[in-house]
């Protein structure tokens, strides 16, 4: 471990920030999980889910500038079945990323069926519907505004996660509910599922061969190989030279800090980190444990883990517990300045001097009870920690199921959440202008 000072004895509490919400014209718009990234035009391109079998997600462009939203398509019609007939593309559960001129992304099924008191991948469609025809790699152009449907995951499942290996033009992912490890080249056009990762996935039985998915994959833009977990901690890498998958001897992810779990057992993420970033320069990844909200730094090619500090906010760090949110969050993310970590977390809720408690288990990635939003940065080379305080709307209320974050050039910051438009709950744009200003 590097011979780094003590987080703690760097820390800054600032006050209360103010979101501004916008409308995107989707009245149904549901909760959004990553999809939402800033391009190189400057422009923000984001997916509102959809959990309807009626209607697909639906992808917008919002343009800082001029404080406008426009509407680029919906996920079914983009993937060629609108007149499929089908349950639609309901999700884009991962970021965008961009190569030559052009925004790459995936899609995944919004619409689940109650099976055993479990969200499922639907066994049984709606009357007049066919079953989920499975998830898509997509690309959209930034100069044109064509998208072209690359690919469709096989075996009809959709893509809870995905990253990109721009340089060498290679998209990865892991499926859903299965949990294949799925590689697409996109100098060949060819399409490889390396079968299931991590026992029966999402869709296996819990207590014997259920496992929480990853959702944050990364590459090692050096050597092209691609890491990711799984829910009993170890640690896997795919080498794209040799096309094979290999699981990391030296280091795991069973960290008495990030607490302890049965990975057969649904509810949370496990031992998974929650999400997981690349840092150019120093060639290591940044990661962040979803439920005990540990700070990480990991370095695969010597296959160490070092941690930094607990991010979650200071309210959470006093009251010593886990965040409302079971799975942990998804809005971590490197700024632009390649320095500062900026994360989207929980803080608990207090009324009367007591602590809002929520329920104690629940089988699904969800809120356990209320919880306050807050904005934390991480500065890696000042090693400062600070929670720029929780975060409301105009109207006093509290954005809520945050998991996705972009961060603008200028320092503005960019989420989905939950909010009241037109007199209903939907999860839509949100803006949260520089804290540093």
């Amino acid at each position: 471990m590097n011979d780094r000072p003590a987080v703690s004895d760097k820390k800054a509490l600032h006050g209360v920030l103010t979101a501004r919400t916008f409308f995107s014209g989707f009245e149904q718009a549901h909760d959004t999980y990553n999809a939402i990234s800033v391009a190189s035009d400057g422009k923000i391109y984001y997916v509102l889910s959809s959990d309807s079998y009626e209607v697909g997600g639906q992808m917008y462009v919002f343009d800082p500038q001029a404080a406008s939203i426009k509407f680029l398509g919906d996920l079914t019609t983009i993937c060629g079945e609108k007149y499929l007939h089908a349950i639609p593309q309901g999700k884009s559960h991962v970021r965008f990323y961009e190569r030559k001129g052009k925004l790459y992304f995936s899609t995944h099924v919004g619409y689940y069926q109650l099976i055993d008191g479990m969200d499922r991948l639907p066994e049984t469609a709606p009357e007049g519907y066919g079953l989920y025809p499975g998830g898509h790699f997509l690309s959209y152009d930034l100069g044109t505004g064509e998208f072209e449907d690359l690919a469709t995951i096989p075996g009809g499942e959709g893509m809870v996660s995905m990253t990109m290996d721009v340089e060498r033009a290679q998209l990865y992912g892991i499926s859903w509910p299965g949990g294949n490890f799925i590689h697409y080249n996109l100098e060949t056009g060819i399409l490889k599922n390396l079968g299931p990762v991590s026992a029966g996935g999402e869709g296996g039985i819990p207590g014997i061969d259920f496992r929480s998915l990853c959702r944050s994959l990364f590459v090692d833009t050096l050597t092209g190989g691609v890491c990711f977990s799984v829910a009993e901690g170890d640690i896997f890498c795919y080498k794209l030279e040799n096309e094979t998958l290999k699981k990391l001897e030296n280091v795991d992810l069973r960290l008495d800090y990030f607490g302890k779990y049965d990975p057969t057992q649904p509810g949370s993420m496990s031992y998974n980190w929650r999400k997981v970033f690349w840092h150019p320069t120093e060639e290591v990844a940044y990661g962040v444990h979803g439920n005990s909200g540990y700070l990480f730094r990991f370095d695969p090619r010597n296959e160490t883990i070092e941690i930094i500090d607990r991010i979650t906010s200071e309210a959470s760090r006093k009251s010593g517990m886990f965040d409302q949110f079971s799975y942990g969050y998804l809005g971590f993310q490197l700024g632009p300045d390649q320095n500062t970590i900026y994360y989207l977390t929980g803080g608990p809720v207090y009324i009367d001097g007591k602590r809002i408690i929520g329920q104690q288990q629940i089988a699904k990635g969800a809120a356990k009870g209320l919880e306050n939003l807050h904005l934390v940065t991480y500065n890696i080379t000042d090693h400062l920690y600070c929670d720029h305080g929780p975060v409301f709307y105009e109207d006093g209320s509290r954005p809520t199921y945050v998991n996705s974050i972009a961060v603008t050039a200028g320092g503005d910051i960019y989420t989905l959440a939950r909010q009241t438009q037109m007199g209903r709950e939907i999860q839509d744009l949100v803006k949260i202008e520089n804290p540093f200003e």
